[in-house]
């Protein structure tokens, strides 16, 4: 990756920060565990889907679900777009459009920590919350059959009137390669609080559980990539329990 890109991406990272502000609820349902590592060339179909059981007592459960078409444009450059949907209950409404783009920074393999950065923008159906930007560095290591990733996040909306702040949370996975069709591991999604005022404990948002994974090849470049997790809340803000998976088409 050319040397003035990545300079750029550590310049907009102190330069952006103060134009973000955080949602009030920061894990989704439907969020997932981004990788550093691109594939140039390769195109996806990618779905996703969840739902959480909240812990105030409410027996309605807060579900997401979106679709997306992804491409791999060149050796460290994905881009894909995609909608959401949620639904609480018997209510369901159209949420956003969202822009992902990932870029690698580091060479696959080269050395023991792949990098990437993340920029992800959001077009909310709510016009209060403004527009929402999520954004970080995405760090992936492998040892024999082991498999650790570590995301480093922030995210927040801006030009609109609700939910103020910058927030910096962090996800994490470990998976062990059984084989290719069904591998094991477990996933935390995690939300530490503002920036600039530190949330306590009891505020902040962690979830944390089991999860499995596996791919299966349909021919030369085709393949069916899929991972589901059950994660429990380990404070008293976030959701009691998540049930979280997402299904890609690899072509």
């Amino acid at each position: 990756m050319p040397h003035a890109i990545k300079r750029l991406f550590f310049i907009s990272l102190l330069s952006f920060t103060p134009l973000i502000h955080a949602a009030e609820y920061l894990s989704g349902p439907a969020d997932y565990i981004y990788s550093p590592i691109v594939e140039e060339g390769e195109r996806e179909i990618d779905t996703k889907f969840g739902t959480q059981s909240p812990r105030n007592g409410d027996t309605s459960r807060q579900s997401g679900a979106s679709i997306g078409f992804g491409y791999g444009v060149n050796s460290w450059w994905f881009t894909e777009i995609y909608g959401k949907a949620i639904w609480d209950g018997n209510t369901s409404q159209f949420d956003a459009v969202e822009w992902e783009n990932k870029f690698q920074l580091t060479e696959t393999g080269k050395y023991p920590v792949d990098i990437g950065f993340l920029i992800e923008l959001e077009r909310p159906q709510n016009r209060n919350e403004g527009y929402e930007a999520k954004y970080g560095f995405l760090l992936q290591s492998e040892w024999k059959k082991w498999q650790a990733n570590l995301n480093l996040l922030m995210q927040g909306h801006y030009t609109g009137t609700e939910n103020q702040g910058t927030y910096f949370g962090y996800q994490g996975q470990l998976k062990y390669r059984l084989q290719p069709e069904f591998e094991v591991g477990a996933q935390i999604y995690s939300w530490l609080g503002q920036v600039n005022s530190w949330n306590t404990d009891q505020q902040q948002q962690s979830s944390v559980g089991p999860a499995i994974f596996g791919k299966t090849k349909l021919g030369r470049k085709e393949a069916i990539k899929y991972n589901v997790a059950y994660l429990w809340g380990t404070t008293a803000a976030s959701p009691r329990n998540t049930i979280r998976m997402q299904a890609e088409y690899e072509f």
